[in-house]
């Protein structure tokens, strides 16, 4: 019977939908757009510029998905996240439903929902992973010719050929700014800068326009290209320490969420009273609330270490 009135309701909001003239991802940009929508008053402003009051969980991840699909050129992908998203909170809801425990509806849809943004994460954790370290080979070849010839145009020329995108690309706009649209290199220098967003890059591009007035302080470029190894260096060490308590999470979890259904063949008594008593289902809703958490925490502590000036 849950099961009929379950699929009555997704045929009601479907029969919403094409009586509204609504598509899925309008309601679903509407939703979002509503959820990230700064408060105007001046007492929030104030607050939000002096740090006092912090930004909501759900906001705060929706615009980091934001930030990190405009990074990465997918910002129209947004709206595709946002649906993907949506219809994992109605899964899991309804996976609760069917499952005849209430206390599990808010843990499975809010835990379900927020996997598309942790995949987002993850994806822009391996995306700054090679940038970081194509920046590593485009700006060493790059400062060494400077150092030769002491001119970055002839520089940048001379060295573009052997890099690789997204850097290649970023270093052809700053030759074609330069020869078609505005000589001044200092301008098509900062106009860079926002294009990467690394702050061993954006320490370099400042060093490289002093430079334009003071060639004597070429020799501090060098320097500062030698950080993104050192980075790349620490990142390698970090993530060896971290791989085998990842990989005991995700044993330890798998363990977690196959203990049911290996109890349903091994002892009906114990699957029954888990999941039809009250008490039993209180604990199924902690210990998936508990893997949801703990997977977020593990994201979020997993992230490669970057340079910060």
């Amino acid at each position: 019977m849950t099961a009929i009135l379950l699929f009555a309701c997704v045929g009601l909001i479907a029969g919403a939908f094409l009586l509204l003239g609504i598509s899925p991802l309008e309601f679903t940009d509407g939703l979002f757009g509503f959820l990230t929508r700064k408060n105007k008053s001046i007492r929030a402003e104030i607050n939000e510029t002096s740090h006092r009051k912090k930004t909501g969980f759900l906001r705060r991840e929706i615009i980091e998905v934001q930030e990190i699909l405009k990074l990465t050129g997918r910002s129209s992908r947004f709206s595709m996240v946002c649906a993907v998203s949506l219809i994992l909170f109605a899964v899991g809801a309804s996976l609760a439903i069917l499952l005849d425990n209430v206390f599990l509806v808010p843990v499975l849809a809010i835990g379900l929902m927020f996997l598309p943004f942790w995949a987002i994460r993850l994806t822009a954790t391996h995306y700054k992973k090679s940038v970081a370290t194509e920046l590593e080979t485009a700006l060493s070849i790059i400062t060494t010719s400077y150092l030769r010839n002491e001119d970055i145009l002839t520089a940048v020329e001379e060295s573009v050929q052997y890099l690789n995108p997204p850097v290649r690309n970023v270093f052809i706009e700053f030759l074609a700014q330069t020869k078609m649209i505005d000589p001044d290199v200092e301008e098509a220098l900062h106009t860079m800068k926002p294009k990467i967003q690394n702050d061993v890059f954006h320490e370099w591009i400042d060093a490289i326009c002093t430079c334009q007035y003071d060639r004597s302080l070429k020799t501090t470029l060098t320097p500062i290209v030698s950080k993104l190894s050192d980075m790349r260096i620490v990142n390698a060490d970090l993530e060896y320490l971290v791989s085998e308590p990842r990989k005991e999470f995700i044993i330890m979890a798998l363990m977690v969420a196959g203990n049911v259904p290996i109890m349903y063949f091994l002892n009906r008594d114990w699957y029954h009273t888990l999941m039809h008593t009250l008490v039993g289902r209180v604990i199924v809703a902690v210990c998936t609330a508990a893997i949801f958490i703990s997977t977020a925490f593990v994201i979020k502590l997993t992230k490669p270490i970057e340079y910060r000036r």
